[in-house]
C-alpha cells in the first residue's frame, strides 16, 4: 500500500501563490514520492535534524542502494534522497522504518521540526531544546487530528541564541534562561503575531496546542491555508484558549518582544564545537554516502538548516584536530573561510525539469565562475524564479534566466561577470524571506 502512493506533483512558486488553496497538500514525504527528472525524490523529516550513529550509516545505505548515492540537507534540517526507482517504496519504507526512521506513517511529513542545533554543546542558549523536540514528535505522531497539518508546517525551537528564531516557524519556541523570579525556566511562544510565555515544562505540549488552533482555524476561514501566515485578517488562531483548554498556563507577552527584538543569532561557523562536538558543512548542500559515513563514529549527528552536520561525541585537543583533517580530506567543509561555506544551490539541470541551468556547476568554487572566498553573506543559486532550497533571513540571490545568463538580487548579469556582482550584492543586499 504504501509503495502504492501517488508521486507528487512539482509544487507551485511560493512567492506566487494564492491565499486560497484549491487542492491538497502535495509536498513530498518518504512514502509519497516526487517525480523528477532524475529519478524519484523522498523528502526525509528529521525532527531538530538528528540522526543516531545507526541512521546515519542506514540513510547512507539507502543512498546508495537505491538512491543516486547522495544526500541533500534541506533548509529545515531534513535530508531528502534522489534518484530513486519508480517501484523502490516499499523497499525504502521497509528501510527506514527498521532504522526508526519513520515512526508514524501517518504522520511522516509533519514532523517539521527544527531546533537549534548547538544546544548544549557549547555553553551558549538552553539545553533543553532538544529535549523540547523528541517530546513534541511524540506527541505529535500521538495525536491523529495532527496529520491534517500541512507538509510545509514548521515548529521551531530556539534556544535562546536567536539561530533558528528566524526561520519562519508557523509556531515558535524560544528558551528563556532561569533566574531568580523564575528557577525552572520558561519559554515563549509565538504564534501569528502574537506571544505567550509557559513554564519550560509545558512547553512541547504548548506548540502541539497551537498548532490545533490553527487548524481550527484553517478550518474556520475555508480557504485552505497550510500555513500560519496564509489565514486571512481576523481569522487568527486562537492560541489562548488551545492553552487554557489543554490546562497550560500561559501570560500573553507584549507586542515589543515579538520576534524582530530576539539576538540576531548567527549560523554556526566550521569547526570545532564546545568540548565535545564538530559542526561541518556539506558542499552545496549534499553529501555523498562515504561522507555521511565519514562522520561516524559519533553519539549522534544533528543536520542543520544551514546545510551541515553536527557530529557530537568528537574528542577535543589533537583528536579533535584529526577528526577534522579527515572530514576535509573525505571533502567536507572544516573552516570558516573555506570559499564553499555559505555558498547553496537548488538541484538545477539535469535534475529538474524547470531549471535554466546547471547552477550547480556554476556555483562550484574552482569552476570557470569561481567564486571567492570569505563570503559573509549566504549566496543560494537558484534555476528558475521558484527558488527552490533558498536559505532564510537575508541572502544574495542569484537565479537562472533563459537567456542563459542570472539575476542577481535583481540585476542582469552574464555568467562570466557572476564572481564581481555576487561579492558587490554580498555587502548591500537586502533580499529577505518570509518562507
Amino acid at each position: 500500500m504504501l509503495a502504492a502512493m501517488p508521486p507528487t506533483p512539482p509544487p507551485t512558486p511560493e512567492r506566487d501563490e494564492a491565499r486560497i488553496r484549491d487542492r491538497g497538500d502535495a509536498c513530498p514525504g518518504a512514502l509519497r514520492l516526487h517525480a523528477a527528472d532524475d529519478g524519484r525524490l523522498a523528502r526525509l523529516r528529521l525532527p531538530a535534524g538528528r540522526l543516531t550513529a545507526r541512521q546515519v550509516a542506514a540513510l547512507a545505505d539507502a543512498a546508495e542502494i537505491l538512491g543516486d548515492g547522495r544526500i541533500s540537507i534541506t533548509s529545515r534540517g531534513n535530508a531528502e534522497l534522489r534518484g530513486l526507482a519508480d517501484d523502490c517504496g516499499a523497499e525504502l519504507a521497509a528501510l527506514l522504518a527498521e532504522a526508526g526512521l519513520l515512526p508514524s506513517p501517518t504522520h511522516e511529513r509533519v514532523r517539521n521540526i527544527a531546533a537549534s542545533p548547538a544546544a548544549g554543546l557549547d555553553g551558549l542558549g538552553g539545553p533543553e531544546v532538544q529535549l523540547w523536540a523528541r517530546e513534541l514528535d511524540t506527541l505529535l505522531c500521538a495525536e491523529p487530528w495532527a496529520a491534517a497539518l500541512s507538509g510545509r508546517f514548521l515548529f521551531v525551537l530556539d534556544d535562546g541564541r536567536g539561530d533558528v528564531a528566524g526561520l519562519g516557524g508557523d509556531v515558535t519556541l524560544v528558551a528563556v534562561e532561569p533566574g531568580p523570579a523564575d528557577p525552572s525556566g520558561s519559554a515563549l511562544l509565538y504564534v501569528g503575531g502574537r506571544a505567550f510565555r509557559v513554564g519550560g515544562a509545558d512547553a512541547p505540549r504548548a506548540a502541539l496546542a497551537a498548532a490545533g488552533a490553527f487548524l481550527d482555524a484553517a478550518r474556520e476561514a475555508g480557504n485552505g491555508a497550510w500555513r500560519v501566515r496564509e489565514l486571512p485578517e481576523g481569522c487568527a488562531p486562537d492560541t489562548a484558549g488551545a492553552l487554557d483548554r489543554a490546562g497550560i498556563a500561559a501570560e500573553p507577552v507584549p507586542t515589543p518582544h515579538l520576534l524582530p527584538h530576539l539576538p540576531d543569532g548567527a549560523p554556526l561557523a566550521p569547526g570545532p564545537l564546545g568540548a565535545t562536538a564538530l559542526y561541518v558543512l556539506a558542499p552545496l548542500g549534499r553529501l555523498t554516502a562515504a561522507q555521511l559515513r565519514a562522520l561516524l563514529p559519533a553519539e549522534e549527528v544533528r543536520l542543520t538548516p544551514w546545510r551541515g552536520a553536527v557530529v557530537v561525541g568528537a574528542a577535543a585537543g589533537r583528536q579533535d584536530h584529526d577528526r577534522l583533517a579527515a572530514l576535509a580530506a573525505a571533502g567536507l567543509i572544516t573552516r570558516p573561510d573555506s570559499p564553499w561555506a555559505g555558498v547553496s544551490a537548488c538541484t538545477g539541470r539535469p535534475g529538474c525539469a524547470k531549471s535554466l541551468a546547471d547552477v550547480r556547476e556554476d556555483a562550484a568554487p574552482g569552476s570557470a565562475l569561481g567564486l571567492p572566498r570569505g563570503l559573509h553573506l549566504p549566496v543560494h543559486f537558484s534555476g528558475c524564479e521558484r527558488r527552490c532550497g533558498h536559505p532564510h533571513g537575508t541572502w544574495v540571490d542569484v537565479v537562472a534566466t533563459a537567456d542563459g545568463a542570472y539575476l542577481v538580487d535583481g540585476v542582469p548579469t552574464p555568467r562570466t561577470a557572476l564572481p564581481d556582482a555576487v561579492t558587490t550584492a554580498r555587502t548591500t543586499t537586502a533580499t529577505t524571506t518570509t518562507r
